[in-house]
């Protein structure tokens, strides 16, 4: 009887690349004090004329003020993403999560400008909520959707609204919307390619 090599598989390489790029931005943000983190993984308003200012408009998902804010994301990408990438595939995966840092850093850039925004929980919301459309067939809102939205998304809304701290209400919004967006879109066009 033949016995099985165990071996470690790289298995959700969109969720895993994220993941790693993460605690690599927060150790060179640890290193140089926090200078690249500003200047590589905060979206800010700054000028249209510097290169980085786009660049920041997608990299600032990878950034995290500590240790305890990255893994408070990051555990829950661990867990919601590698069953996302698996059922649609990790482009369509990656692409939602470029959307959906986009959108927030635009957000940021033009209605916020006297604040810096950084860390992936707009793309933790936006996986839950896309999670959450797992299940959906034609002509029927899973039921898990509309939980989701009412207790994650409006908690966040009456939080944005009643508790003054440094969390971005806004961005889990954000996030959620666009998982919910495009959760619908991909849900239409098919499943995995």
């Amino acid at each position: 009887m033949k016995t099985r090599e165990l071996r470690i598989q790289y298995n959700a390489s969109v969720v895993l690349t994220f993941s790693l790029l993460s605690l690599a931005a927060l150790v060179l943000g640890e290193v140089t004090g926090g200078r690249s983190t500003q200047l590589l993984f905060e979206v800010y308003r700054a000028p249209l004329t510097d290169p980085l200012t786009y660049v920041r408009m997608f990299t600032h998902v990878l950034g995290h003020v500590s240790y305890a804010h990255f893994m408070g994301n990051i555990m829950l990408l661990l867990v919601i993403g590698p069953p996302l990438e698996e059922k649609w595939g990790s482009g369509r995966l990656l692409g939602c999560i470029g959307i959906t840092a986009l959108a927030s850093g635009l957000v940021q850039f033009i209605f916020f400008p006297g604040t810096a925004l950084l860390g992936a929980s707009g793309i933790v919301f936006m996986m839950i909520v896309l999670s959450s459309l797992a299940g959906m067939r034609s002509g029927a809102i899973p039921l898990t959707l509309i939980l989701v939205v009412v207790l994650y998304l409006g908690g966040e809304l009456v939080s944005g609204l009643t508790v003054d701290d440094n969390v971005s209400n806004l961005t889990h919004i954000i996030g959620g919307l666009c998982g919910g967006i495009l959760g619908f879109l991909m849900s239409r066009r098919g499943r995995r390619r």
